[in-house]
Order: C-alpha cells, then structure tokens, then sequence
C-alpha cells in the first residue's frame, strides 16, 4: 500500500495533476479529461457510469464547460430522457492542443531514458494497467435469469458458435433453475459496471459439482479473469457442500484446456452426453 500510494504521490505531481491550469491551459485536469471523453459526443448517463462521478459535479463541469462554448448539450431524438453533450468546433480545437501538449510533457518525461529503458517503462507500465484492471472488476453472484445472466451467455454462445466447426445450439445452454440458489450459483464479472465476463456451476450429485460456459468478454481478455472465475465458482462450490468440481471443453479450445490443466484439474474419462465435448475434467476441492 505504501509502495501504490508514493507512486501515486509522485506521478501526479510529476503530470501536473495538482495545478489548476493542466497543461498549461485555462482548466484543471477534471475539465480537461472531461472533455477528452466526450470526444464525438457521448449521453451524460453514459459519462457518469465510465468516470464513476458525482452527478451534480459533472453538471457543474458540463454547465462551466458550456459557458466557456466548448460544449454544447441536447436532447437525442431517439429518447428524450437523455442529455447529450458534444464537443464544439472550439472544444475539438482545445482537445487537439490538449493532445499536443499532453505529447510533448510525455516527449519530455522519456527524453532522459535509453529506448531499453523506454521499453522497460512501457512493458512496466502495461502490466499496471493490467493488473489495476483485474482488481478494479468485481464478481457478483447473480440469479441465473437475470438480463446481466442471459445477455453473458448469448455473448457466450456467440463466441463458440463462431469457434466451433459444427457451430453451436443455444438449447445447450444450463437453464437458469440449475444455477441458482441450492441448485447451483451464476456468477457475472462487472468491470465499470458492465459485463464482461461468466461462469456457471450446477450441482450434478451429492458432494459433485460442474463447471460451465465460463466466458470473458474479448476486451477483457489477457488480464486474468477467467481463472479468477474459475477460482471464484471453486469457492461457490465448497460453500455447497461441494468438494469435486467437473468440466467439459471442446477440442477447439486448446487455451481452456491448458488453463484447466494449469489450475489442477485432470483429465478423466466421459461423465457427461455433451455432444460438443472432447476433454473431461476433475478437481478435489
């Protein structure tokens, strides 16, 4: 914690986060990055889940935005209990000199590095961003009906249905009675308040549980989730009174396997008809 909270101290003032004129120019960095995300013009709603603000200080900041003719706010025709702010002609010439000198201060800041170390800094850099990432997405149980629950697994089915050659039958997907309450558990991954990412375990006899449809959204890929999921529903299985977990994957998906095998998980002979599987697993809790 320590360590996370001086190289915050440190990276902030290095950026010119504390001033009130950010880059030099008449605003504070709120103002500035708010006008960055409106970019071709965005609903207030949508403004605040993404930047996680207050809604009366981002009214504040649109409204002292507005007075300065950087932005401009309507009512969409499609739905008018929305808000959308855009960008003016004079707010898409601050954000273009905003660009330019957020480019030079970063120019500035590797100036006095070697390109290994540049490299160094940047590989150390994206592994940040990765893991803050993961540890920013929460897990959440949900019921197995629920829209977050049915709208993941037709993400899920879409994904395999492109990936499997025989192509894939949604009537394949776990019914949402199997993975609710005594029965089983759905657990949805939200980062940023939005979905990305599944997994579902059924209770398939006394002391024996599956696995199933564990699914990552493709943004989200690469940062973990998935065997964060899988950790996750192990834990859902224990609290059951589960103390074996099973799986079955295609012959397509090399990666899950590998994962599985990975996490300790064993290949065991058929327990189930599933028509699109090839391998077996098992893990002892």
């Amino acid at each position: 914690m320590a360590a996370f909270r001086r190289f915050n101290r440190y990276f902030t003032r290095r950026i010119g986060v504390l001033d009130d004129h950010y880059l030099g120019q008449d605003r504070p960095l709120g103002e500035a990055r708010l006008l960055f995300e409106i970019g071709d013009g965005v609903s207030l709603r949508e403004l605040r889940g993404r930047l996680g603000l207050d809604a009366g200080y981002l009214s504040r900041m649109v409204k002292a935005l507005d007075a300065q003719g950087m932005v401009r706010v309507g009512v969409p025709a499609h739905d008018n209990r929305l808000r959308r702010v855009e960008l003016t002609p004079a707010g898409r010439a601050e954000v273009a000199e905003q660009n330019r000198r957020s480019d030079a201060l970063v120019a500035g800041l590797l100036g006095g590095l070697t390109p290994a170390q540049r490299a160094e800094l940047s590989g150390a850099m994206g592994s940040a961003e990765r893991l803050l990432r993961l540890a920013g997405i929460t897990v959440e149980t949900v019921d197995g009906a629920c829209p977050d629950a049915r709208a993941c697994l037709d993400a899920y089915a879409a994904d395999i249905d492109a990936r499997f050659p025989e192509g894939f039958d949604k009537a394949a997907l776990v019914r949402p009675e199997e993975v609710t309450g005594d029965a089983g558990a759905f657990l949805v991954a939200y980062e940023e308040r939005l979905p990305v990412g599944c997994g579902a375990l059924r209770r398939l006899e006394p002391g024996v549980g599956e696995i199933r449809h564990l699914w990552v959204h493709a943004q989200a890929r690469r940062l973990g989730l998935a065997r964060r999921l899988l950790a996750e529903l192990e834990r859902a299985a224990l609290a059951r009174g589960l103390t074996v977990v099973r799986l079955d994957t295609h012959a397509v998906l090399s990666e899950a396997q590998a994962m599985y095998r990975a996490c300790g998980y064993t290949e065991i002979p058929r327990y189930d008809d599933n028509v699109y599987a090839a391998h077996w697993f098992e893990k002892r809790l």
